[in-house]
């Protein structure tokens, strides 16, 4: 399965056909737009001129079968056309309303007269039913879903390219690591040892050479298990291997992608409290820039 991401964008248009009544095609064209973002859940929102307002309800159920992350903003409208395209209301129903202006005036005289928009409106509304473009609108915005998803699969893609990138880096820098500790541990129970002969020169006699001697001892294992990051390592490791997997896989692995992250952050700040050598501690700073940047990507992911 595909690894999508939450950012997207896909805009679509189509001229409507004629009305009921009418031979020559209607000058409107329907239009929608789709923006999606990065979201925990799922977060639509509706943008409908009034005439399309009655199927928001349809799209709504669209939207939410085909995604389930994301802001997402959907926008549809009507284009008028140009003026020559309006259609000129009756003669009779102008004189109707002259004649209701009338009547209005008669009782209300400071009432505004009708303006030549109210008149279009108004005579537009009088010659019937304003026409259904529920259809037009779902098969549009399936046409737009479409390419919406095509446009977040290949967002995907990058941000999986980007992430194996870093995976490699991480497996590199703990390879680094790992030779590191017991060369470490060696070289702290070393100087534990010296400390330990230097103190028995300076001895008055108070402690016997044996009981000196295991105490550094226990010192210098108790040092050793407190700096050992093999355990972190491998638990990064298993993380790095488990990241690896679920790209893989596919599907909708933002969330848990989301958690592994938190945890590898976690390992690479123990095993950055642990060191005890500039060079771990250069190991544990690249770790987590690199931990970062996979946390914004990751950010993006369904």
């Amino acid at each position: 399965m595909a690894v999508y991401s939450m950012t997207g964008y896909a805009s679509v248009q189509r001229a409507l056909g004629a009305a009921p009544g009418q031979d020559a095609p209607s000058s409107r064209r329907l239009g929608l737009e789709l923006r999606s973002v990065n979201s925990r859940f799922l977060d639509l929102t509706l943008r409908l001129s009034e005439e399309l307002r009655a199927s928001e309800p349809a799209l709504r159920a669209l939207l939410t079968g085909a995604m389930k992350r994301g802001k997402v903003e959907l926008r549809a409208y009507l284009d008028g056309g140009d003026a020559a395209a309006l259609a000129s209301p009756a003669s009779q129903t102008l004189q109707r309303l002259a004649q209701l202006q009338a009547a209005v005036h008669e009782h209300l005289p400071d009432a505004k007269p009708l303006s030549v928009a109210d008149a279009l409106r108004l005579g537009a509304s009088a010659g019937g039913a304003p026409q259904d473009h529920g259809a037009e609108l779902l098969e549009l915005a399936r046409e737009a879903l479409k390419e919406l998803l095509l446009a977040r699969e290949r967002e995907g893609e990058r941000l999986v390219a980007s992430l194996r990138e870093r995976l490699e880096g991480l497996r590199a820098l703990a390879a680094q690591a790992g030779p590191l500790i017991p060369a470490l541990v060696a070289q702290q129970r070393q100087r534990f040892m010296e400390r330990w002969r230097e103190a028995m020169q300076l001895a008055d006699g108070a402690l016997v050479p044996e009981a000196a001697q295991e105490r550094a001892l226990t010192e210098a294992t108790a040092f050793a298990i407190r700096i050992d990051v093999a355990e972190e390592l491998t638990r990064l490791a298993a993380h790095v291997d488990e990241i690896g997997h679920l790209l893989s896989r596919g599907g909708e692995v933002g969330k848990r992608l989301d958690f592994l992250i938190q945890e590898l952050h976690r390992e690479a700040n123990t095993l950055g409290s642990k060191s005890a050598t500039m060079e771990l501690t250069r190991i544990s700073v690249d770790m987590k820039v690199l931990i970062e940047q996979m946390r914004e990507q990751v950010q993006n992911i369904e």
